[in-house]
C-alpha cells in the first residue's frame, strides 16, 4: 500500500506590524498577538498542522528580531520546529520559500511542502485539513497547489484568482486560468458574480523538488541566494541564521511573482474556511462575536448608545457613548480611535511615526526579551523606573553601563546578583544597587518567575548603553 506524502508545514513569520497598530507594532507584530482567541496567532497556525493531524514537525522563517519570542510561544502549545531560520531582513516570500524547500528536501526530495502565513485567521480547521488533503493528491503529482478563497463580498484589497478545468486525477483541484491584482471595486464586483474568481489566500502546497525545478526554470537568481545563504548560514542556540552577505543578493519577490504566475503546473483548491488575513482592524470586527447593537468588544468597556463598533482595551476602562461604526483601541501608550471604513488608512500614522523618529511604531512599554520581559512603568528626565520579569532557569547578561546606575528591588522571587567579583542571593522586599560601569548579572535559579522593579538613573537613559560581556542567549 503507497504511503502518503510527508508534508512538512513551514510557517512564515514577517510583516512590519503598522496595519494593526497600536497592538501590532514593528518590534511585536500581529502573529505574535492574540487577536481572536486565546492564543497568539502563530500559535493557532502550528497547531493547525499539528503533529495530531498526521504533519510534520514544521519549519519557521521568521525576522530575527522575533526569533525569542516566537520560540517561546511555540514551546508553551508544545511544538518544536525541526528548523527556526532567521531571515537577516525580509525579501518577501519567493526568497522565503525557496530556502524552505532546500530545506524541507534535506529531509525527502519527494516531501510535500505546505507554505504558511503565520497571522492568518482559519475558522474552520477541520475544512482547512480537508482541503489540505485534496490538495496534496494534485501536489504529489508535481502540481504546484494555492488555495483560493471563496469570496463572500467584492473585497479590493485582495488579489484573485481565476479557474481554469478540473484536473484529471485530483479530485476538488482545477486549473489556474490567470491570477489577477487587487481589483478595482466594478471589476470585483464582475469577479463575485462571475464564480469563477477566487481570493488568493497566500497559501501553497507543493513537491520540494518540484519547486525547486520551477525556480530554477523562472527565477534562478532566489534560488541561488537562497542556496548560498544556507551554506554560509551559521547554528546559533536553535536558530540558523541565514548569511546576510549571500541572502541579500535574493530578489525582493513574492512566489506568485516569481514562479506561480509563470508555471504551466499552477493548480487551485477552492475552499470554505472562515479564513481572513486579517489586514486591517474591520477583519477582526467581521469574524468576531457582537452583543445586541453590534458591537465587538473585548477587554473592560461600557458602551451607552452604541452600534456596530469594534472596542479594545488593554488598559483601564473604556467607555462609548452615541456613536457607531467606530475601531477603537487603547494599549497603556497610545489610543486608536477611527472610523470602521477607514482604518486602511491606520499605516498613514505609523508613516508619520517613522517620519518623526517616534518609538510607539516600535515596541509596546513591555518589550519581550529571551529572558522573560521587561515593562515601562515611569520615565523623566535622567530616570527610568522598569518592572522586570525573569523567567525560572533565565539569566541577563553579564553586562555593565557607562552612563547610568540601576537600583534592583524584589518584589517576587529571589535573585542571584553578579555584582563586579561578588555574588548574592537577593530576597523579596532586599534591594542592591549597581553603579554605572560595574559588571552585573541578574539569574533566577528558582521555578518561578522573578519579578523586580528598576529604577535606572543616570546622564543617558538608553539601550545603546549596555556593553555585553556574556551572554546566555549569543548576544554578546
Amino acid at each position: 500500500m503507497t504511503q502518503p506524502p510527508t508534508i512538512i508545514p513551514v510557517l512564515l513569520s514577517g510583516g512590519s506590524g503598522s496595519r494593526l497598530w497600536p497592538v501590532s507594532r514593528e518590534r511585536f507584530p500581529k502573529q505574535l498577538l492574540k487577536l481572536s482567541g486565546d492564543r497568539t496567532m502563530i500559535q493557532e497556525t502550528a497547531l493547525r498542522v499539528g503533529a495530531d493531524f498526521g504533519f510534520a514537525d514544521p519549519i519557521v522563517i521568521c525576522n530575527q528580531e522575533h526569533r525569542f519570542a516566537i520560540a517561546e510561544q511555540l514551546q508553551e502549545v508544545g511544538i518544536r520546529p525541526t528548523e527556526l531560520v532567521l531571515e537577516p531582513f525580509g525579501r518577501n516570500t519567493a526568497p522565503a520559500a525557496a530556502v524552505a524547500a532546500r530545506l524541507a528536501a534535506r529531509r525527502d526530495p519527494a516531501a510535500l511542502v505546505l507554505l504558511l502565513p503565520a497571522d492568518h485567521v482559519i475558522l474552520a480547521a477541520d475544512a482547512f485539513r480537508a482541503a489540505v488533503a485534496q490538495g496534496a493528491v494534485a501536489a504529489a503529482s508535481g502540481k504546484l497547489v494555492t488555495f483560493g478563497i471563496q469570496p463572500t463580498s467584492p473585497e479590493t484589497g485582495y488579489g484573485y484568482i481565476e479557474t481554469g478545468e478540473p484536473i484529471a486525477g485530483a479530485q476538488g483541484a482545477f486549473a489556474v486560468k490567470q491570477f489577477a491584482e487587487k481589483p478595482k471595486l466594478e471589476v470585483a464586483k464582475a469577479y463575485v458574480a462571475g464564480g469563477r474568481h477566487l481570493w488568493n489566500s497566500g497559501m501553497f502546497l507543493f513537491r520540494a523538488d518540484r519547486f525547486v525545478a520551477e525556480l530554477e526554470r523562472h527565477a534562478p537568481d532566489a534560488l541561488a541566494a537562497a542556496d548560498a545563504a544556507i551554506a554560509a548560514a551559521k547554528v546559533d542556540l536553535d536558530f540558523l541564521r541565514l548569511d546576510p552577505e549571500t541572502f541579500a543578493k535574493a530578489p525582493n519577490i513574492s512566489i506568485d511573482f516569481a514562479v506561480m504566475e509563470k508555471t504551466d503546473s499552477a493548480a487551485i483548491v477552492p475552499c470554505d474556511i472562515g479564513w481572513t488575513d486579517v489586514g486591517a482592524w474591520s477583519a477582526l470586527w467581521d469574524i468576531a462575536g457582537k452583543d445586541a447593537g453590534g458591537n465587538a468588544v473585548l477587554g473592560d468597556a461600557i458602551l451607552v448608545d452604541a452600534q456596530n463598533n469594534l472596542v479594545r482595551g488593554e488598559v483601564g476602562l473604556t467607555a462609548l457613548v452615541g456613536v457607531k461604526d467606530l475601531v477603537v483601541i487603547t494599549t497603556d501608550d497610545a489610543v486608536l480611535v477611527a472610523d470602521r471604513a477607514r482604518v486602511q488608512d491606520v499605516k498613514a500614522v505609523v508613516d508619520r511615526l517613522k517620519a518623526e523618529g517616534r518609538t510607539e511604531r516600535l515596541d509596546h512599554r513591555r518589550t519581550y526579551r529571551p529572558w522573560g520581559y521587561s515593562h515601562l512603568v515611569h520615565q523623566g528626565a535622567g530616570f527610568e523606573v522598569r518592572r522586570l520579569t525573569i523567567r525560572p532557569g533565565h539569566k541577563i547578561s553579564l553586562q555593565r553601563h557607562e552612563h547610568r546606575a540601576e537600583h534592583w528591588i524584589v518584589v517576587q522571587g529571589e535573585a542571584r546578583v553578579t555584582l563586579g567579583d561578588e555574588k548574592r542571593i537577593v530576597r523579596l522586599n532586599e534591594s542592591v544597587f549597581i553603579p554605572a560601569g560595574v559588571p552585573h548579572r541578574l539569574e533566577n535559579e528558582g521555578d518561578t518567575d522573578l519579578c523586580l522593579v528598576e529604577v535606572q538613573t543616570g546622564e543617558v537613559i538608553s539601550v545603546d548603553d549596555i556593553l555585553r560581556i556574556e551572554d546566555h542567549y549569543g548576544r554578546a
